[in-house]
């Protein structure tokens, strides 16, 4: 156990070393795969690698999900945004024969861009004609599994496909126009691993998300957003002698590593009360629109609602909306 423990650290370690020889800014596609989509992690700042939460751990870090307590857990998510953009979420995860063979998780993602009138350059005094309306649109599946390996160490992983329909557009063809539909997409993988030291609360998470090969519209080819994050969490107050009861105060504290765009500090921090309340802040380093994140989530008879508010400069403000239930 131990020979493999050390080797899928070993292997997040040098992924990690190979990424950060391999930053490309602002050279990937399909950035809604960055955006989070549910009002948890959205309100701690994506702070969630080494954070629990049922099936949206998929999401974040698969191994997170290896621990779940109820049999079956799903959630539905709405996020409204900037632009007038839609992304809507969707994750269940079950745990057959009382989770003796590991988590299985599936997760999509649906991203409607709104309507884009479409048009053409021409000879004419607008310089162009319109060639009718276009509606962009992106959707991702996949399918994880998580397992503990131990009572302090989880291992998963997601393989999916992501795709985007950027619509129809009109170019000329010889003499003539011809129509192209724009649609791309790859095959998608995430691994991660999620660690307790045993001191404590404290847990150490590492995850990879988004690792793909070079994808293409016409000629010129990209890559998806890949990121390499490495996460420590923790109940403060497991630091006092006498900890509340009915009380939790987690910090969630994620580096992350992009190919992208420079590197990020996101951090997270949940008061929950009585496993029913929860008041949640976050902020992310290097965020010129979005740094602070704020939400509430409320668990009413095993139904999870959770909702994220994020300021938003130049554009209107973000909000996200979730539900979900486990039994």
């Amino acid at each position: 156990m131990k020979r493999i423990v050390s080797i899928i650290l070993l292997a997040l370690i040098v992924c990690s070393f190979g990424l950060a020889k391999d930053q490309k800014i602002a050279q990937t596609g399909m950035q809604f795969l960055s955006v989070s989509t549910d009002g948890r992690g959205a309100a701690l700042g994506q702070a969630m690698t080494s954070l629990e939460g049922g099936s949206m751990a998929f999401f974040y870090n698969p191994a997170s999900a290896a621990n779940m307590t109820k049999s079956i857990d799903m959630t539905a998510s709405q996020n409204n945004w900037i632009a007038d953009i839609k992304h809507n979420a969707f994750s269940v995860a079950f745990k057959p024969l009382g989770g003796r063979v590991g988590v299985f998780g599936i997760t999509a993602r649906n991203i409607d861009y709104g309507e884009i009138d479409g048009t053409i350059v021409a000879p004419n005094d607008l310089g162009y004609v319109g060639t009718g309306i276009m509606n962009p649109t992106a959707l991702s599946l996949s399918v994880g599994y998580a397992r503990s390996l131990t009572d302090k160490f989880s291992v998963g992983g997601n393989v999916g496909y992501a795709t985007q329909y950027l619509g129809q557009s009109v170019v000329p063809y010889g003499d003539s126009l011809q129509t192209k539909s724009n649609v791309a997409g790859g095959i998608t993988v995430d691994f991660g691993t999620l660690y307790y030291t045993g001191w404590k609360s404290l847990a150490f998470g590492m995850s990879v998300r988004n690792f793909s090969g070079e994808i293409k519209y016409e000629d010129e080819g990209f890559q998806l957003p890949l990121t390499f994050a490495m996460g420590l969490s923790m109940d403060l107050l497991d630091l006092i002698p006498e900890k509340p009861q009915n009380q939790s105060l987690k910090l969630s504290v994620d580096a992350l590593h992009y190919r992208s765009h420079p590197e990020q500090l996101n951090i997270g921090l949940e008061y929950g009360f009585a496993n029913l309340v929860y008041v949640r802040g976050g902020y992310r380093t290097g965020e010129d629109i979005q740094a602070l994140s704020f939400g509430l989530g409320l668990n009413i008879a095993g139904i999870v609602f959770d909702y994220a508010y994020t300021p938003t400069v130049d554009f209107a403000d973000v909000q996200r909306f979730t539900v979900g239930f486990a039994f």
